[in-house]
């Protein structure tokens, strides 16, 4: 049987499946596929009249443009080093709560921990603004009318660009910690229960299940997730960024990423070239560094590959 015969046969066998997969499968063309032909905008001189694909060419003169600029260095920078930062403690915060979680006895103490932990996920980041610049305004913030009550100096964090590193991560931990943890307490659950009975027979103490058996059990998981995390090591959670920061010039050395940046480009010098540019720069870095990340992986241990 050729393969064309084979493939016919196959069709005609699970049409029915085939058919449920469609909805999802237009999906993935009409918002994933089709928007990708905008990529162009890089390579032209955006003009309103001719539109995306009508509009003149001119090479590479929106990538000059943001290179010569002067911050592309900076907010990839501070893109790369917050991500680094994001995943690291991502990691350790999301599976240490898992853990911790999963030896938690009463199970109505454990669904109340975890409940709380994942309130803060649904919460938007721009009430999570809003509640940052309530707590930490220099006039009339929480934080510093308690400092005042007892003599302190209040602390203008919103005039102070070196604070912002330790409160952004700390902003993103609190967000992404109880959703997060769920899928290490997925993997937890999902192993076998004989090896911990085993180990408690043998006299293992609860740390040493968790140091033996629980991290290395649940290391096919971190590399997983780490791996996706780094496919998206260049690209800033703009919502956290920009919502939390706003447009704070002075702010903006040590907040600044990529993806404000190029909102920036676009809605206060109106450059849709130059802004495409900034985004296909973005997602060739994305893409470059979760390809040699998973090679490497691939090399060191094939089991922990994404592909």
């Amino acid at each position: 049987m050729g393969r064309g015969e084979y493939l016919i046969k196959n069709l005609k066998r699970h049409w029915m499946l085939l058919l449920m997969l469609l909805p999802a499968l237009i999906y993935v063309i009409v918002f994933s596929y089709i928007p990708m032909t905008g990529i162009v905008m890089a390579f032209k001189k955006y003009q309103y009249n001719g539109g995306i694909y009508f509009s003149p060419w001119n090479g590479l003169s929106n990538f000059k443009a943001l290179f010569i600029s002067g911050k592309l260095l900076q907010v990839t920078r501070n893109t790369l080093l917050y991500n680094v930062a994001f995943i690291f403690f991502g990691v350790v915060f999301e599976m240490g709560s898992a853990i911790l979680l999963n030896e938690i006895i009463n199970k109505l103490f454990k669904k109340t921990v975890q409940s709380l932990m994942f309130l803060p996920y649904f919460i938007s980041w721009v009430v999570a603004g809003a509640i940052i610049y309530n707590v930490f305004n220099y006039e009339r913030g929480v934080f510093n009318n308690i400092v005042t009550s007892f003599g302190g100096t209040p602390f203008d964090i919103y005039n102070t660009p070196g604070a912002w590193p330790f409160v952004l991560i700390f902003l993103k931990l609190w967000k992404q910690t109880g959703y997060g943890s769920v899928v290490y307490l997925a993997a937890i659950t999902g192993m076998d229960q004989e090896m911990f009975e085993a180990a408690s027979i043998d006299g293992a103490s609860a740390w040493q299940k968790i140091k033996y058996l629980t991290i290395p059990s649940l290391r096919p998981t971190m590399m997983i997730l780490v791996l996706l995390g780094i496919g998206n090591i260049f690209r800033g959670d703009f919502g956290l960024f920009y919502q939390t920061v706003k447009s704070s010039a002075l702010l903006q050395p040590m907040t600044d990423v990529i993806d404000t940046y190029v909102f920036r480009l676009l809605i206060d010098n109106g450059n849709v070239g130059v802004s495409a540019a900034a985004g296909l720069y973005q997602s060739v870095l994305c893409f470059i560094t979760i390809m040699v990340c998973n090679k490497l992986v691939k090399k060191a241990n094939p089991d922990y590959a994404l592909y």
